[in-house]
């Protein structure tokens, strides 16, 4: 049985909570002041607290702070009738998991001890897996190339996650991978024979991104002939993969909280509750909690989303996946163009090697198929490479440290874009992908740096 620890100094306050999470089937310890409340969380080790923000013994602030540090993984829901924005962000920075103000709505208290102490269990799983890590031997998974060190980690704590309901955050630079790594945590999760959905939420215009995930009503708007389900709905018992969640308009966050919280939604323009089971993965090559602090995202979605997080290193990080990973491409395009490539010479993979991948893996699949098509024998050589990296820019290089610092920026910009533009072929969402930036950036410094 589950054990809930109320701190609370008002006693009427007290008894009602106690008596109603009694009825509820829960084990209940009673503090009517902060030093009772510490004692018993230490004595007790309660799985879920319920504290008052505003006690007669100690501020708030310093019981929080106090309680996280004798339970770390237990969550933490303040009730206050001082409620406020600043208020709950900062007991929320300091590690509450949610806030109540009074009077309490019974229901929404019941809901949120269910998910609070669901979430300890899975936090607490986590926890265990990544005590292991270091003990596991790591086993590589089918059809995927990984030699470095760092992609082993990344991979042996996808093993470890997927077989559990954690929502996952994946991060990282545009190009690394996290798609893969999204459609592996599925291969290898107990939802693998049900469907994984996925959503680039930075392709789909903000106006038709909420009728996408969630679906609309018939009339919901102009053009809507006829109900229609969304992805989320598609995706009931499988997994919802979230691609460049970062883009997404911080009003539509509010209803994915919502489904995160509450797996359920209603459709556009509908007023009926649709249920759903849905994991969810996420991923963003954008810093969240910077988003977070210019109010772009929403702190509390982060914390949501943020439950066990993967971070995908950048390929100039491990070298070590470079020549596997090339070999791979040659042998695909390989056949896709019906030629018989047997490798790449020593001098081809030199230049590989001393690059530095500002687009990461799809930049070296890019080139891989170049190399392909260009090959007249049966290996990669050097001609075969794109031209940047043939002509490596040190004269250049010595050139941009004796400019002023504006104006090498300048240079330095010109010369990254202008190669991403070679590469894609002109195409300028493939160029931005390649830099990691958004195609609105591109742009702007196109226009700004004079260059077409």
């Amino acid at each position: 049985m589950d054990k809930i620890l109320i701190i609370e100094d008002d006693l009427d306050q007290l008894s009602i909570l106690s008596q109603y999470l009694k009825q509820k089937k829960w084990q209940v310890e009673q503090a009517n002041t902060a030093s009772k409340g510490i004692d018993l969380a230490k004595s007790t080790n309660p799985d879920m607290v319920l504290m008052d923000y505003k006690l007669p013994d100690l501020d708030g602030s310093e019981l929080l702070s106090r309680l996280k540090e004798i339970l770390p993984l237990t969550p933490i829901i303040i009730i206050t009738a001082f409620g406020s924005i600043e208020m709950a962000v900062s007991a929320l920075k300091q590690g509450a998991y949610h806030y109540l103000t009074k009077p309490i709505n019974l229901d929404e208290l019941t809901v949120l001890i269910e998910r609070g102490l669901k979430t300890k269990k899975l936090e607490e799983e986590v926890k265990k897996l990544k005590a292991k890590l270091n003990e596991e031997k790591f086993s590589t998974p089918p059809n995927i190339i990984a030699q470095s060190e760092k992609m082993k980690q990344v991979l042996v704590l996808v093993q470890k996650v997927a077989t559990t309901e954690a929502t996952v955050l994946i991060l990282g630079e545009s190009g690394t991978g996290k798609e893969i790594i999204a459609e592996l945590i599925h291969t290898l999760s107990l939802r693998n024979n049900q469907p994984l959905i996925k959503v680039n939420c930075a392709a789909i215009p903000k106006g038709l991104l909420e009728s996408e995930l969630f679906g609309h009503e018939k009339g919901a708007f102009t053009g809507a002939v006829k109900s229609k389900p969304g992805l989320f709905e598609l995706a009931n018992k499988g997994t919802i993969f979230l691609d460049e969640i970062g883009d997404m308009d911080i009003e539509l966050q509010a209803k994915l909280l919502r489904v995160l919280q509450n797996n359920s939604f209603t459709r556009v323009g509908g007023v009926k509750e649709i249920k759903v089971d849905v994991r969810v993965i996420a991923a963003t090559n954008k810093n969240l909690e910077q988003l977070v602090q210019e109010q772009k995202f929403r702190e509390d979605l982060f914390w949501r989303l943020n439950v066990f997080s993967l971070t995908i290193p950048p390929l100039r990080e491990r070298k070590e996946d470079i020549e596997p990973l090339f070999t791979h491409f040659i042998d695909k395009f390989g056949q896709k163009y019906q030629k018989n490539i047997q490798g790449i010479s020593r001098k081809a993979l030199e230049l590989l090697l001393t690059y530095e991948f500002p687009g990461n893996v799809r930049e070296l699949e890019n080139i891989a198929e170049r190399a392909v098509i260009l090959a007249e024998g049966d290996k990669i050589l050097p001609q075969d490479l794109p031209p940047y990296l043939q002509n490596k820019p040190s004269s250049s290089l010595n050139k941009l440290m004796t400019l002023p610092l504006p104006k090498a920026l300048d240079e330095l910009e010109k010369y990254r874009i202008t190669e991403a533009l070679k590469l894609s072929h002109g195409i300028q969402t493939k160029a931005a992908e390649l830099l990691g930036i958004s195609e609105r950036t591109l742009r702007y410094k196109l226009n700004k740096l004079g260059l077409k």
